[in-house]
């Protein structure tokens, strides 16, 4: 067992101003505050920055999709999201969503337009589509968990799917309990998922682009008091591939061998988490009701986007 050493970010309360620099991780941060940048919401999710460092992120039960540009002022981008959770952006400057209401998309940000990218397997509608990362070839890894799914479940499993860049999509994970956040290591060698219903966390060797070996556990989350075996939401990696999961504890940070080097706690439980900002050095955090973003030392890792 590996033998961790946590950081709990200390919060004042009442205030959209809270502490998060006296017990930083060396060379990752925080480095300043944690502000409550927007509220008010009903569910936040998928937070993903375009090329520039504005982010989008969806409010899932309001059916909303909003941008924040980088001088912090809050628009909408669509009211009509499908329950939209997760979202990132392809190296054509699309801003693709995974819709809960089944499939995956690609919202034209200069027209308005929207495209399918996937609809179906096997001639059924996915579950509720979670969350998703892009590769170098344009494909895509997205979960498929049971939340907002309809019963029985279209898919008959919980899984995780490879779309290619032309379109075809196979089941490549079938065995994890309720698969939600998703990302690549920084080289594109690992896929790592985890699962809202197991504290551990898994890491796939990538043969080829959808194509995965046997998983091994990354990492056991750290548990809340008197909890045992809860899982996490969604996650980011910064430049030096440290991962940050959200869990019922704050943002759990982990290096690339899977020790955990602190805890960055927040005023709500977070569901999701990015980089962002100018010179993405800035994470913003998506938690229950709200919006949040805390500066930090380390920048984020940037896949395939439009420059």
């Amino acid at each position: 067992m590996r033998q961790a050493i946590v950081f709990v970010v200390a919060l004042a309360v009442n205030t959209n101003l809270i502490d998060a620099g006296e017990k930083a991780i060396p060379g990752i941060g925080p480095v300043g505050k944690v502000t409550k940048l927007h509220t008010d919401f009903k569910f936040t999710e998928g937070p993903a920055a375009d090329a520039k460092g504005n982010v989008y992120f969806t409010d899932i039960p309001a059916e909303k999709i909003y941008k924040v540009d980088l001088a912090g002022k809050l628009s909408v981008f669509t009211d009509k999201s499908k329950h939209a959770n997760g979202l990132m952006f392809n190296a054509k400057g699309e801003l693709v969503a995974c819709e809960m209401d089944g499939q995956l998309v690609a919202h034209n940000i200069a027209t308005g337009k929207t495209r399918s990218i996937i609809a179906k397997h096997n001639g059924k509608r996915f579950n509720a589509p979670n969350d998703l990362v892009i590769d170098k070839a344009g494909g895509i890894y997205f979960t498929d968990p049971v939340f907002r799914a309809p019963k029985p479940l279209p898919q008959g499993k919980l899984g995780v799917y490879y779309v290619t860049a032309t379109g075809k999509v196979s089941r490549i994970i079938d065995n994890l309990p309720n698969p939600n956040g998703v990302i690549l290591s920084i080289d594109e060698a690992t896929l790592y998922v985890i699962p809202s219903g197991q504290a551990d966390m898994m890491a796939y060797p990538i043969t080829a682009p959808g194509e995965i070996g046997k998983g091994t556990v990354f990492c056991s989350l750290k548990q809340p008091k008197g909890k045992k075996n809860t899982g996490g939401d969604g996650l980011t990696i910064d430049s030096k591939g440290n991962l940050y999961i959200t869990s019922g504890l704050g943002l759990q940070v982990y290096n690339p061998e899977g020790k955990l080097l602190g805890i960055i706690s927040l005023p709500e439980t977070p569901a999701n988490v990015t980089f962002g900002g100018a010179d993405f050095r800035t994470l913003y955090v998506t938690a229950r009701t709200s919006l949040y973003t805390i500066p930090m030392e380390i920048t984020g890792h940037r896949f395939a986007t439009k420059q």
